[in-house]
């Protein structure tokens, strides 16, 4: 981490008094729109955060832990909420949260806001951030943990599995089954990292035995068991000799196998299905689904109690990154 950023320092970027960087920043109406513009266009480049609470508090800290994620729609991500609260729980710290919505530039406004409150610690889902987030994250003087991913470089702390391996070692399993016809349903890679290395890692996995994805079909925003089943319709039109569509999430394979049930396809005989996270939701299906555990509730726990440690008295303060194990849950889909 490097040393904090001060308002002094954007004031001078910017070529203005603190005063007028304070008010420009704070929106006051007697600071005119281009000398706002410099001075916001400063702070992003510095990755400056106003302090809420300067003089209000004599350790200049919160008893919060921010923890900024994509989505609560979910079961995902609100069990690595979970996890977080549990571990936070028996202390004196607590978790607020915010959401980016898989957007980079809201993320950077969530964690802009966060930390103005300076929190005790910073818990965020991912590894990639826009360039004034990342700022922000290398200039704040919290731990910081990113989550969900280790297949990166994170700035600070990291707790995650490696998607691209979950994706490969998924691959394997499909290929053990003698599937050689697949199909790939997930979301818009270019606002789902994490799904992206999956899907890396799965083709990569493919070509060990010379297969290559016969069709994808992408869908923008969130997941859906709705979305699942008319992009399983849309995939099985255009190739009806598919033997196993691969989801990017377990939501999505539940619609295609719901599909399947309307439209009389045999699971596995006809029509493989995998997805990935193991929801507990998905339990309920016919078929026991194929799917990967993603470990979303010990996420959580172990970044809680990474930046507990850093809170404690005399800490070490070095960085640790935590690869966990994934594993394909072979049921009964494939």
């Amino acid at each position: 981490m490097s040393d904090h950023i001060k308002l002094k320092d954007v004031a001078l970027a910017a070529g203005v008094s603190e005063m007028t960087a304070s008010r420009a920043l704070r929106n006051a109406a007697d600071v005119s729109a281009a000398t706002r513009k410099k001075v916001i266009q400063s702070a992003s480049k510095l990755g400056y955060v106003p302090n809420r609470i300067a003089g209000a508090l004599a350790s200049n800290k919160v008893n919060l832990v921010g923890v900024v994620i994509p989505s609560v729609k979910s079961y995902v991500f609100s069990e690595v909420l979970d996890g977080i609260s549990t571990a936070l729980k028996p202390t004196n710290l607590r978790p607020v949260f915010g959401l980016s919505d898989y957007d980079l530039d809201t993320e950077e406004e969530v964690i802009r806001d966060m930390l103005a409150w300076r929190p005790a610690g910073l818990i965020v889902a991912g590894l990639e951030h826009s360039e004034g987030a990342q700022k922000m994250l290398h200039n704040m003087d919290a731990p910081l943990v990113e989550i969900m991913d280790v297949d990166g470089d994170p700035i600070d702390s990291c707790v995650g599995i490696s998607h691209y391996r979950a994706g490969y070692e998924m691959a394997q399993a499909i290929l053990v089954k003698g599937h050689r016809k697949i199909g790939f349903l997930g979301t818009k890679m270019s606002s789902d990292f994490r799904a992206s290395k999956r899907l890396n890692g799965f083709v990569d996995g493919l070509k060990t035995k010379d297969v290559t994805l016969v069709d994808q079909e992408l869908y923008s925003s969130g997941s859906s068991v709705e979305k699942g089943k008319a992009s399983t319709a849309a995939m099985l039109s255009r190739h009806a000799d598919l033997d196993c569509i691969y989801c990017s999430t377990d939501v999505i394979a539940m619609g295609a196998v719901m599909h399947c049930l309307d439209a009389g396809i045999s699971i596995p005989d006809q029509l493989a299905i995998a997805g990935f996270n193991a929801l507990s939701m998905a339990s309920g299906l016919p078929v026991e689904l194929t799917s990967t555990d993603s470990l979303r509730y010990e996420i959580g726990t172990k970044a809680a109690e990474l930046i507990l440690a850093r809170n404690e008295p005399k800490a070490d303060n070095s960085a640790r990154i935590i690869a966990l194990e994934s594993s394909v849950r072979l049921g009964g889909s494939i």
